[in-house]
């Protein structure tokens, strides 16, 4: 069809600088596959225990014609997510999409509900998920102005708008995202920062799969008005177009991407 074209066809981010972190598995590695898959050269980051699936990832990237580094960072530590940024500055000449993939899932299981939950997990979900959300703002915000505007890209989750009887501090933390997306959309979107963040629904990858019990999925495909469940490419998708020049005039937004789960 006219005016159509392929995925691979797709080249909307050449000469564009985008950084990852969060980016070893799931979600982000997807997306730092596609970014690059559309021209960018990408800078990925995850936590130190996880440098060898980000040494594999740039070599992917690297060996698909791609331009990559990556780096081990910890969102809780102001300086280590500095030199995130720094190393895209140094290896590329600047950013121009910063997307912010990161959460401590491993207190899922402890983040029980509002009367039971202990202060050293709320302080803990609070300072990866939410914190160092605000830390990689702090630190890209800069950068991105420095090269005249750019897109400010969060994961957040369907779990700011639905609600659960459970992890009270998760959604605690999502919901602080969205809120932070319209403040930067606010403070600098005549400067050309775009804001945004992506709730996706129920994502499964490899890693997930193996733990989540078929009843739980079950229940989830279920809920969810489309005839499966995400896949971490669904979220990249979107992630490479509010990066891109089609995503120009989307700012402040918090989009489900969840199958319809969340459909009002």
């Amino acid at each position: 069809m006219a005016g159509s074209a392929k995925r691979d066809d797709c080249h909307r981010l050449v000469g564009k600088v985008a950084v990852v972190a969060g980016a070893s598995t799931g979600i982000g590695r997807a997306t730092a596959l596609r970014l690059a898959s559309e021209g960018a050269k990408v800078v990925v980051g995850s936590p130190a225990a996880e440098i060898e699936r980000i040494d594999s990832l740039v070599s992917e990237i690297v060996a698909a014609g791609g331009d990559a580094r990556g780096l081990s960072f910890d969102a809780a530590d102001d300086a280590s997510v500095a030199a995130l940024v720094e190393l895209a500055v140094s290896a590329f000449g600047g950013i121009d999409v910063f997307h912010a993939n990161f959460a401590d899932l491993r207190l899922l299981s402890v983040d029980t509900d509002a009367t039971s939950v202990t202060d050293d997990v709320l302080d803990r979900t609070l300072d990866i998920n939410l914190k160092g959300m605000l830390r990689a703002t702090r630190h890209a915000i800069p950068a991105l102005l420095a090269r005249g505007g750019g897109a400010m890209i969060y994961t957040s989750s369907v779990q700011a708008r639905t609600g659960a009887p459970f992890n009270p501090c998760y959604q605690m933390a999502k919901g602080g995202i969205n809120a932070l997306v319209r403040h930067v959309a606010s403070r600098w979107g005549k400067e050309s920062v775009r804001a945004n963040a992506i709730m996706p629904g129920m994502v499964v990858t490899p890693e997930n799969r193996e733990t989540m019990p078929q009843e739980f999925l079950d229940q989830a495909l279920g809920a969810t008005r489309l005839p499966r469940l995400g896949k971490p490419e669904d979220i990249a998708g979107m992630v490479a177009m509010l990066a891109s020049s089609d995503g120009a005039w989307i700012t402040g937004q918090a989009i489900a991407v969840d199958g319809g789960l969340t459909l009002n």
